[in-house]
């Protein structure tokens, strides 16, 4: 779908938010059954080794089904906890399925904290990232706290070879005609929906034919 162009990012927000909560619960499931396997077939998924996920909330695609998959594969899994020191930014806590989870000032269920159970986003080869919007070019729109601009903010100074490989979930509903960018936004490698699977390096792809990346 393609929506015309909103210059305010926080009524695109609002907008975005009213287009996915509209959705049914029969259509959210389906749409993240079909993200997830798309997920499972992507070359940058296959050849991780440490993959980080978020749980979804709020209507937002869900992968934790994809984090337990990666589990079973004996990949080192990752969920983001808000950065005790570094206001505004995130780590990562080492996952396993079962781990107790705790809700952060946000409502966010997130990992608790533990001596050896914390990496930087440096060390992370996939990252699966939540959004509200994007648009075909990969550009992400968040919910305006811009915790992982900041936390990802070297991805902007680093070729693809040498950090982690941004990836964005959505409904393809969420997906914008083109989305004002600022230079300090950190734009996604690729975005998966239950339609398409955009690169801002080739055209999109249908979601059920998996490109080499």
């Amino acid at each position: 779908m393609s929506l015309h162009r909103m210059q305010d990012p926080q009524a695109l927000r609002q907008h975005l938010k009213q287009l996915r909560s509209s959705l049914s619960a029969k259509a959210r499931s389906d749409a993240e059954a079909l993200v997830i396997r798309g997920l499972l077939q992507h070359p940058r998924f296959l050849r991780a080794k440490r993959v980080a996920g978020y749980v979804g909330v709020n209507g937002e695609i869900d992968p934790m089904p994809l984090m337990a998959r990666a589990a079973a594969l004996h990949k080192h899994c990752y969920l983001p906890v808000l950065h005790p020191f570094r206001n505004g930014h995130l780590w990562f806590c080492r996952w396993h399925p079962g781990d107790r989870l705790q809700l952060n000032r946000y409502g966010i269920p997130e990992p608790v904290p533990s001596a050896g159970a914390m990496i930087s986003a440096r060390r992370l080869d996939l990252v699966v990232v939540p959004l509200l919007g994007f648009d075909p070019a990969c550009h992400r729109l968040g919910m305006g706290g811009g915790y992982y601009d900041r936390t990802f903010s070297f991805a902007l100074q680093h070729r693809l070879a040498s950090r982690p490989y941004l990836l964005g979930v959505a409904h393809e509903v969420q997906r914008v005609e083109a989305l004002p960018s600022q230079p300090w936004d950190v734009q996604l490698d690729c975005v998966v929906t239950d339609r398409s699977c955009y690169s801002r390096r080739r055209r999109p792809i249908s979601l059920h034919v998996v490109a080499r990346d």
